[in-house]
């Protein structure tokens, strides 16, 4: 980075955006020119508006501070970053990469491909083991950081983590301190717990945030987010505990409690990462804590851990080796001071060498802008071709004034050979019409005997089913069709049952008031091969033709054009007085499903649909039995 040139450093929380304006000074130091924390509230942990806020939060910001620098160091929110300190063996330094990447694959809970990864060596131990910070983040969030600062005008140069930043600001801040430090970072999400000790680092993210303080006290206050945030803020301090007074304003007494309850649970993580930090880790004791973070700030919360951990507390001033702008106002700048830790680490990145130098940007990013630092260039490439197409086109143009000349001249016979393409393909299309009419009419033909095929079918599915039986059972039955209707597809029109015909036999199809008797004779239903004859045709239980009302329903609506499906009503003498009552039935069922077995082998009917539809109906007073069948055809009957 050039000295006095500008550029942002910009911390994306998840309860606030947090920004801040440096350049670099002629003796090599760091130079805080503005800065501004905007809070983004419940909706800047929420995924589908949280880009939309950030953008909109910090183009308010660069306009309201008047900020005119291009470049941007960001740091990604601590819930949506993955971070852990793993060991390696001692290994030759060609080996570490291939090592990490291993550790990599077992470590982060997403497949790589889905994230961008990056480690750095902390140190080694005494047994020679490698000591490596392994962070990661999904893709499709660093590259929403892309868009926004991209939609913002600014060119993005690193994305950090808040364990990094915060690592390096307290670096370059407190070297002076080699006897184990503990950091700790409460978000608004998330905390980060940092421990310092003689170049040593370890840190760890807690999934606790001051944010459930919020939405614990808005749930028992009955209040909306926004609200209940500005009263903590405002009003909120972590209570003592023990015997004491309680305040008088319901609001204090509230939050005060539910603060009490949160320490309390980040103090239990606290106290399990030190005891992890010292023994497996290797580490002492810390003898001080730095507080920071917005949440930090909250009344007593540094007497609160001085008390339970019995160490000193006092707030992180990531600004003790920083130059302050004279424009800055110092006094605001101390009361915020503690959270902007991860900024001023981001502002090192342009600086010195930082103990921890990630950089999480993925492949697509970079080379988005290895694109735009070559845009010069390809401007450049692209106003020689320019120049290359203006003098092919002139060129071009001088040899289409020939080809025209040529044209004009072989012109009339092309009109004389479109006018024949014209007359031809009149008469192809009056034979392509001429040739369909002759189809369609020889279809028509085709079906004209449609049902005739279809009632021999049933007629011979009929005789195969009076065989069966009597194979199997040593007895004659009779088995015949009482009512046959046919349906139209769905879509095609509705048949209605009670329509009334008006006489008389159609080619096709019988009109629906044809008796049963002349229905049969004319379908040559009548005719028998010896067994059962009697039968057809006939009443068996009164010996008399069967009587009026015994129809065919078989024309469809007047608005059907279709016919896909035949639904029919059996009738059969049973078999009650040539056998056992019990036999009787099974045998009366052998006969139904006989019947339905013939008629799927037809290759009228569909297999599938063609089935029993209504069970096996004993009617004792006549002695026969009725059933139902469903025929779906294979090719629906165009009317």
């Amino acid at each position: 980075m050039l000295k006095g040139n500008s550029f942002l450093a910009v911390d994306f929380g998840a309860g606030s955006l947090k920004l801040a304006e440096f350049e670099v000074n002629e003796a090599g130091g760091l130079v805080l020119k503005h800065y501004a924390i905007k809070p983004l509230g419940l909706e800047g942990s929420q995924e589908t508006k949280r880009e939309a806020l950030i953008l909109k939060t910090l183009q308010e910001v660069i306009a309201e501070k008047g900020i005119k620098a291009k470049d941007i160091n960001v740091c990604a929110p601590g819930f949506h970053v993955f971070s852990k300190f793993v060991k390696l063996p001692p290994v030759e330094a060609s080996k570490v990469t291939q090592i990490i990447q291993y550790e990599a694959q077992q470590n982060v809970p997403f497949p790589l491909a889905e994230v961008v990864w990056d480690y750095q060596i902390i140190g080694t131990t005494a047994s020679g083991e490698l000591e490596v910070l392994l962070v990661a983040i999904k893709s499709d969030i660093v590259e929403g950081l892309f868009r926004t600062t991209a939609a913002a005008g600014l060119r993005l140069q690193i994305c950090d983590v808040s364990p990094a930043a915060l690592c390096n600001a307290f670096r370059y801040n407190y070297s002076d301190l080699e006897d184990c430090t503990m950091l700790l970072d409460i978000g608004a999400k998330t905390s980060n717990l940092l421990f310092f000790e003689k170049g040593k680092v370890f840190s760890r993210s807690i999934n606790l945030g001051a944010n459930s303080i919020t939405q614990d006290f808005a749930n028992e206050a009955k209040l909306k987010f926004d609200q209940a945030d500005k009263i903590k803020i405002d009003e909120g301090f972590v209570s003592l505990g023990g015997a004491y007074e309680e305040p008088e304003n319901q609001h204090q007494a509230a939050i005060s409690k539910i603060a009490r309850q949160f320490m309390t649970r980040l103090h239990i993580q606290v106290n399990q990462t030190m005891q992890f930090y010292r023994g497996q880790q290797g580490g002492s004791a810390p003898q001080r804590l730095f507080l920071s973070g917005g949440a930090s700030i909250m009344p007593y919360t540094a007497q609160f851990f001085a008390e339970k951990l019995n160490v000193p507390v006092e707030y992180l001033n990531p600004f003790r080796s920083v130059q302050i702008d004279p424009g800055v106002n110092l006094e605001e700048l101390a009361r915020v001071a503690h959270s902007l830790g991860e900024v001023v680490g981001l502002g090192l990145r342009n600086m010195v060498n930082c103990p921890v130098e990630l950089n999480l940007m993925p492949d697509s990013t970079l080379r988005w802008q290895s694109f735009n630092q070559k845009k010069p260039y390809f401007l450049a490439t692209l106003g020689s071709l320019v120049l290359m197409a203006l003098a092919v086109g002139f060129l071009f143009e001088k040899l289409a004034g020939v080809k025209k000349d040529q044209l004009e001249k072989i012109q009339p016979t092309i009109d004389q050979l479109k006018a024949k393409e014209t007359s031809f393909k009149k008469v192809f299309g009056d034979l392509k019409k001429t040739k369909d009419n002759l189809e369609q009419d020889a279809l028509w033909l085709e079906e004209r005997y449609f049902w005739a095929d279809i009632l021999r079918e049933m007629r011979g599915a009929l005789i195969l089913a009076e065989d069966t039986t009597h194979r199997k059972f040593g007895h004659d039955t009779g088995v015949w069709i009482e009512t046959m209707t046919s349906l139209a597809p769905q879509g095609s029109g509705t048949f209605d049952p009670n329509l009334q015909g008006g006489g008389g036999a159609s080619e096709v199809m019988p009109s629906r008031s044809i008796e049963t008797d002349a229905f049969r004779a004319r379908y040559g239903l009548v005719q028998g091969r010896g067994r059962g004859d009697e039968f057809r045709g006939m009443n068996p239980a009164l010996g008399q033709p069967a009587p009026d009302g015994a129809a065919v329903a078989g024309v469809p609506a007047a608005n059907s054009n279709q016919v896909a499906t035949v639904t029919v009503v059996c009738r059969g003498v049973s078999l009650s007085q040539a056998l056992s009552s019990g036999n009787a039935a099974s045998a009366n069922t052998e006969i139904a499903f006989a019947l339905e077995s013939a008629l799927k082998e037809s290759p009228l009917f569909d297999a599938k649909e063609t089935q029993l539809t209504q069970k096996v109906t004993e009617d004792e007073a006549t002695g026969t039995f009725t059933f139902g069948l469903t025929l779906k055809l294979k090719r629906p009957l165009k009317l």
